[in-house]
């Protein structure tokens, strides 16, 4: 992770003077979606750099310490070695670039990846996740836990009424208090995207947490009904790029929930890219939130390299 954001003062001038162009928005969104993606070799190697991207999931209400265990190990060997030395890539060190799980779950992912011999870092989401429903002391309660127990990310949610209500002061006291729970872990904020009512809210909301201390902004928890979309996506980012040009400060991005397919992945990166430039494109600065991403993208690198596409047996289970 890049170092911590310092955050700034609350500034509700530049929040009240905010207008998204809802038009113009999605004709951007449509011009991604349209575009053909890279083919070979080029393909191949953008995948191997969106692995290095994802935040690995699972957050199940059946979740054990045998599926973490296995989970862990996956995120440890994303993809299978005789693949990657057939790409001359074995010796890059690839993995993926975190776990997410279960604040209870913490402690068996941090196990798991001591016993694997590596650094991947722990994410766990907190705040009374996914609805952040429950009272304030309880949600900073489970950060400060799930910090003790060794994570050293924390996605947060956000209450979503104090944004549909325009309580941006409220939104961001609330973050703030987030970001001190966290002491040293990095503060990653769920805007939940797709329950805020419009583009003008998802902008205002993702200025509202930058400012407030956090060190990426997240579209979804994975649980709503829409997640990460494109145009939502534009407007983040270009909330994110604002922010920079204003402050200095870089601020990161995760988009999560129904990234599903290799290809989905290729057009997030190139949207980031082409909005952000590629300083972005580094798990410092940008994330995926997924849980099954992985197994198409291995899918895809297979079919690359063999020339057929893997049977179920073939390759190993994340």
């Amino acid at each position: 992770m890049s170092a911590r954001s310092r955050g700034t003062e609350l500034d509700l001038s530049w929040i009240s003077k905010i207008q998204v162009n809802h038009p113009a928005v999605l004709r951007r969104a449509e011009q991604i979606q349209a575009r053909r993606t890279v083919k070979k070799e080029w393909q191949a190697a953008w995948l191997l750099k969106a692995v290095t991207f994802i935040d690995l999931t699972t957050l199940s209400g059946d979740d054990t310490s045998s599926n973490i265990q296995r989970l862990c190990y996956k995120a440890k060997y994303p993809i299978r070695e005789d693949l990657l030395k057939a790409l001359n890539m074995h010796d890059k060190g690839i993995t993926t670039a975190a776990v997410c799980v279960y604040p209870a779950r913490v402690c068996d992912a941090v196990q798991a990846l001591k016993a694997a011999g590596c650094s991947i870092p722990v994410a766990s989401v907190a705040t009374g996740f996914p609805a952040g429903q429950t009272h304030l002391k309880t949600r900073l309660e489970e950060i400060r836990l799930a910090v003790e127990d060794g994570a050293t990310e924390i996605d947060v949610v956000i209450n979503r009424s104090l944004v549909l209500t325009g309580q941006w002061e409220a939104l961001y006291d609330e973050i703030r208090q987030f970001r001190k729970a966290c002491g040293e872990a990095h503060l990653k904020t769920i805007l939940a995207t797709g329950e805020l009512g419009s583009l003008t809210n998802v902008y205002k909301a993702s200025m509202i947490a930058m400012m407030a201390g956090s060190d990426f902004i997240k579209t979804s928890t994975g649980k709503e009904t829409v997640n990460a979309t494109f145009p939502v996506a534009i407007v983040m980012l270009r909330a994110i790029r604002d922010f920079f040009w204003k402050t200095g400060n870089k601020i990161g991005f995760k988009p999560a929930g129904g990234i599903r397919s290799a290809k989905d992945s290729l057009a997030w990166l190139s949207l980031v890219k082409e909005e952000l430039g590629d300083e972005w494109l580094k798990p410092e600065l940008f994330r995926i939130g997924a849980s099954t991403l992985l197994s198409d993208i291995e899918r895809q690198i297979y079919h690359h390299v063999t020339g057929r596409y893997a049977a179920y047996h073939d390759l190993p289970m994340s």
